[in-house]
């Protein structure tokens, strides 16, 4: 069983495909795309964290459809646009503000995860290596060594695994370092 996570996914936001997403063409057409890049990755025994934002301005009905239509066990971490149509979902726990937890990667290693919604700049753990995984910035932030943005924007419109998000927080790590080695900071 792998662990996954995944936020800002806007099943049926139509506004937001033709704002920011449009190169799906249509509600659609993001929706299926998505379904199906989730399932790519994700097995049915996988372990999926949706940090919010599941879907906007979609029907009960078609939050429903999408939701049944993902593989893996699903928790969310409540979004702002997650209303009772998105939290009403038979979700493996019921929803959560932010969570605190210990996964453990596919190298066998344990990391300790705040996740939330909203990108803090600190957060409980922060100097006992807790990293931080976020949303809600649609891919605006940078990352850093210990906070990396998990949206569908950031990671191609699937979850992402926790080995693949430390390399990414990794090189954000040496990004200043090269910067300095170059005379840029």
């Amino acid at each position: 069983m792998a662990t996954y996570f995944i936020v800002d996914t806007h099943f049926g936001d139509a506004a937001l495909v033709r704002r920011r997403r449009n190169t799906f063409g249509s509600v659609e057409a993001h929706d299926e795309a998505l379904i199906t890049r989730w399932n790519a990755v994700v097995g049915v025994d996988d372990e999926v964290w949706h940090l919010g934002d599941f879907a906007a301005d979609a029907s009960r009905a078609h939050c429903a459809w999408v939701f049944s239509r993902l593989n893996g066990t699903k928790r969310l971490v409540r979004g702002n646009h997650d209303t009772n149509r998105v939290l009403e979902l038979p979700w493996a726990e019921p929803p959560v503000e932010s969570a605190r937890l210990t996964v453990q990667a596919s190298d066998g290693q344990g990391w300790r995860l705040f996740l939330s919604h909203y990108p803090h700049r600190s957060w409980p753990g922060f100097w006992r290596e807790t990293r931080h995984l976020y949303g809600h910035t649609h891919a605006c932030l940078s990352d850093t060594s210990r906070a990396c943005d998990v949206g569908a924007d950031a990671w191609d419109y699937r979850p992402v695994d926790l080995i693949t998000l430390l390399a990414r927080q990794d090189a954000a790590e040496q990004a200043p370092e090269e910067m300095a080695v170059r005379g840029l900071r």
